[in-house]
């Protein structure tokens, strides 16, 4: 059983640190800023980008720590889980990144392309301009962009799933076993 005396001075040492720590107090309209602001102006390859670094924090050392499988298993569960984040990351940000760059090159508002230019050009620069859109409404444009050119980018990462994410990632899993197998064999 431990003793009184030996418990107090931790309390005490821990309650001091606790009124060290200085306060601070958040808002509620400054959460609701925050979240407003990021909604706005983060599209979807920046959310892929922050999924992806919180992923590759937290994941692995999940892996590593799991208990229920054996060493071997474990290295190959980390070596996996790294690949797959870096490729899907990498890929997923490139993907939404060129359709809503896409997307935008193709949705010029109509008062901004000048009468000379060519019908096809035309046709093809105000192809996803949405007809009662105004010029002077240009964040509500922006946001017709980057929600029609997440919805295209779901639609290309349904073959770029197979065709890029798949045999990268098992090329990937496969380098990262390797260079770990020959840091273990330097160690011994």
């Amino acid at each position: 059983m431990v003793s009184v005396n030996f418990i107090s001075p931790i309390k005490s040492s821990m309650k001091t640190l606790y009124n060290s720590i200085p306060s601070h107090v958040v808002s509620k309209d400054n959460v609701i800023n925050s979240v407003a602001y990021i909604g706005r102006k983060w599209t979807s390859p920046q959310q892929r980008v922050a999924m992806g670094a919180t992923a590759i924090v937290l994941q692995p050392i999940i892996d590593y720590k799991n208990r229920h499988v054996d060493n071997e298993t474990k290295k190959v569960s980390v070596a996996r889980t790294i690949a797959k984040i870096l490729v899907g990351t990498s890929t997923g940000f490139a993907v939404r990144y060129l359709c809503i760059k896409g997307i935008k090159a193709c949705s010029v508002p109509f008062k901004d392309i000048s009468s000379n230019t060519k019908p096809f050009i035309k046709k093809i620069k105000t192809f996803f301009t949405p007809k009662n859109m105004q010029r002077e409404n240009i964040d509500a444009l922006e946001q017709y962009r980057n929600a029609m050119g997440t919805l295209l980018s779901l639609n290309v990462m349904l073959f770029t799933n197979f065709m890029i994410d798949a045999p990268l990632t098992k090329l990937f899993t496969n380098a990262l076993i390797k260079y770990q197998n020959n840091r273990e064999e330097a160690k011994k």
